[in-house]
């Protein structure tokens, strides 16, 4: 910037400083011109007398206390900066001019758009620059940051001599712009603030969140979650409708409570595979004057499925049999079953279902998504050790369910002692090993967790639900269960038994690993048949299988699976991410260079590098975090192999810049008294341009240099006298 600088010598005299030093000069003068005349007039004394007439005269001058000043003033003229919001909250419908029908509001953006024009500061422009520039989220997912448009305002227009600031003062992410504004007052710059918005909010509806799986499976009803948000005062019924690209139409009654959150699902049945985009929409209601955040939408993947179990049994029990015939008549699922049984003089079975032996090797037994583990244990003719430490890994690192499902002949307490121990979500009494049996049937009774788990879900509604599981048949025995083990959920207690631990557990789940195993403490299921045929049975061990599996089919190609956790991932939540690489032989990779690309809906690209987590298991592992909502494309890639694997998954939650939320015009009240400006309303685009243009001439920059203490000065006084004192010793007077 270039500056005209002004230079002058000033002093802060007073009348009896300046008395004094006058004084002080003319008598010192008298008494040199005497000294001089003693000596005859001699040379060297006159000068010696006026070096010492000059000492005085400067120590004189000091005492007025002398200031060298320069002022440097712009050349330029002064710049105004017309700072306004462009972040998402200000699309929020709200500003509502006075004498107008509330149906006839306009948004924020609207509201400032005058001051957002050039025509509108011709009348300033004559005598200073205008810029105007907008500031939102700058970066995708973050908020706005008031605080950064001010401090970059100050920092870079050159000039500056005011600040426009039209905005909702809705600041959500950076410090608090009042330091920013403090900064301002200190260099002498107003800020005129333009609030636009309502301070509180207005009737309104909001479909908060949509919470739609990362896939679904053609044929099989899929729950779509949603979170709507109501400022009304009070509880309504409306018709909330779930539209997909197919075509289909679904709607559902939903009471949305008053100034809360509503929390409700919709059952959808996929027919065919393929992405499909779901929309949910709310019907405006006739209070509501935000209309504009009533819909949101989500992507799924449908799919065709095919899972693949397998069941490990000793004895062939009615639980086993009814468990086989549910699994071999589901189309989705391809069942293999493993018969030790001990009247037998060879593993196996009757039917294609049947596998001779357990499966030998990590290709054949990581083929399997779900392991139904009966009454079986270790021993001659049953499991080994090693291969429970395989099933183990299966859980542990290819994402695999298993299933514990205890009979009376209590062989399944010898897994206890062999690394699948770790696995069990319960803690079982081994002085009774054959269990508890009764005469009459005893029930199940569910816990708060699992009247709201998808396992436990025979029927749409909750309160239908509980009604089922309060009807189906009773159960004659069930395991000898103590308690269940920290970090398992339980689902399900026997309705009477109890100990000192509470309520018996029967069934109950846990996350192990990277898979989720699961408790089932009788072998009266297969009665639920009764008087409904497969009804209830058939759902609940399906709902099972695909529970267990669902994380470990994610995504998966020819030589590659990717899952994560959760699955339902938030914003700024950590994704733990999972990958499964196979070697072109069809055996797990040892080691590699395992990355993938995660591509956010804005554009910005980020690679997460995976490290070996199992190198027996070809387990790759990595971590993300998401910083914005929506679809994440991702393209997981391995060097060795020049494998590549193409999904996505979407990001649940809500941006830190919302519609509908109220507007804060007290931040941007504060900011205009910190700075000596003033609040100016937005339909007053005149008043704004007047107060601009009544600014005066910024002040000049002025730099003093007080001479009269300055160490240069008085290091010449020394200097001086010193060679005063020399002077004197040369003429003879010393």
């Amino acid at each position: 910037m270039k500056m005209d600088v002004v230079r002058s010598l000033t002093f802060l005299w007073t009348p009896w400083s300046l008395g004094i030093s006058i004084a002080l000069v003319l008598i010192t003068a008298g008494f040199c011109l005497v000294a001089w005349r003693r000596s005859g007039y001699h040379r060297g004394m006159g000068l010696l007398e006026l070096l010492r007439l000059a000492l005085v005269t400067l120590a004189a001058i000091m005492l007025n206390q002398p200031e060298w000043v320069e002022e440097y003033r712009p050349e330029e003229r002064p710049t105004v900066a017309v700072l306004w919001d462009d972040s998402p909250s200000m699309d929020t419908r709200d500003v509502i001019t006075r004498g107008k029908p509330p149906g006839s509001a306009e948004t924020r953006r609207e509201a400032i758009a005058p001051f957002t024009k050039d025509p509108a500061w011709a009348k300033v422009r004559g005598r200073m620059n205008v810029v105007i520039q907008p500031f939102s989220t700058a970066r995708a997912g973050h908020g706005t940051d008031l605080h950064e448009a001010l401090a970059g305002a100050l920092e870079k227009v050159q000039n500056l001599r005011g600040i426009v600031l039209a905005s909702d003062g809705d600041w959500n992410e950076g410090p608090p712009p009042v330091q920013a504004a403090a900064r301002l007052r200190v260099k002498d710059v107003p800020v005129f603030a333009v609030p636009a918005g309502s301070p509180t909010r207005l009737p309104d509806v909001e479909l908060l969140s949509l919470d739609a799986p990362t896939f679904g499976v053609a044929g099989k009803s899929v729950r779509i979650p949603f979170t709507i948000e109501s400022s009304l005062p009070r509880e309504y019924v409306a018709t909330v409708t779930l539209r997909t690209s197919e075509g289909e139409t679904l709607t559902k009654e939903v009471a949305i409570a008053p100034m809360t959150r509503t929390a409700d699902w919709i059952l959808w049945r996929p027919k065919a595979t393929g992405n499909v985009t779901l929309t949910v929409e709310i019907p405006r209601h006739g209070e509501e004057i935000l209309a504009d955040n009533n819909t949101m939408t989500a992507p799924i993947a449908i799919r065709e499925e095919k899972l693949r179990v397998l069941v490990v049994e000793s004895v062939p029990r009615w639980e086993y049999r009814y468990l086989r015939n549910a699994l071999s008549r589901d189309p989705g699922v391809e069942v293999s079953c493993l018969l030790f049984h001990p009247g037998l003089s060879k593993v196996g079975g009757g039917n294609k279902d049947y596998i001779k032996q357990f499966p030998a090797g990590l290709d054949e037994l990581s083929k399997y998504d779900v392991v139904f583990l009966g009454d079986v244990g270790v021993g001659d003719g049953q499991l080994t050790a090693e291969q429970c430490r395989l099933l183990k890994g299966l859980v542990e690192y290819q994402a695999s369910g298993l299933v514990f499902m205890p009979g009376i002949l209590g062989r399944e307490f010898s897994l206890m002692d062999t690394e699948l121990a770790d696995l069990c979500p319960v803690t079982m009494d081994a002085a009774q090993p054959s269990g508890w049996g009764s005469r009459t049937p005893n029930h199940f009774e569910l816990t708060e967790t699992g009247r709201a788990s998808l396992l436990t879900k025979l029927a749409d509604t909750t309160d239908d639900n509980a009604e089922v599981w309060e009807a189906l048949p009773g159960f004659q025995w069930y395991a000898p269960v103590l308690k269940a083990k920290a970090g398992s959920e339980v689902l399900a207690v026997h309705k009477d038994a109890s100990n000192e631990f509470g309520r018996l557990p029967l069934l109950a789940t846990r996350t192990f690993g990277a898979g989720k195993v699961l408790f089932m403490g009788t072998d009266g299921a297969w009665r639920w048949r009764k008087g409904v045929e497969d009804k209830y049975h058939y759902r609940f061990w399906g709902q099972v299988v695909r529970w267990m599996a669902y994380q470990r089919n994610m995504a998966k190609g020819e030589t590659m699976r990717l899952y994560y956790a959760p699955d339902q991932p938030k914003m700024h939540q950590t994704l733990a991410l999972h990958a499964n690489v196979m070697d072109r032989g069809g055996e797990p990779l040892h080691g590699g260079d395992v990355s993938a690309l995660i591509t956010a809906p804005s554009g910005k690209s980020e690679r997460v590098r995976f490290t070996s987590a199992g190198d027996e298991w070809g387990v790759f592992a990595g971590r993300f975090t998401a910083a914005e909502p929506g679809k994440h494309e991702v393209v997981l890639t391995c060097k060795e192999t020049g494998s590549r694997l193409e999904t996505s998954f979407f990001v649940q939650g809500v941006a830190a810049e919302r519609l509908g939320r109220p507007a804060r015009p007290e931040v941007l009240d504060e900011i205009a008294r910190v700075t000596r400006g003033k609040v100016i309303e937005p339909g007053n685009l005149d008043e704004a341009v007047r107060s601009i243009a009544e600014l005066p001439e910024p002040p000049p920059s002025v730099r003093r240099i007080q001479l009269w203490s300055h160490p240069v000065l008085a290091a010449a006084i020394v200097l001086l006298l010193g060679v005063f004192w020399v002077g004197r010793k040369v003429i003879g007077l010393v």
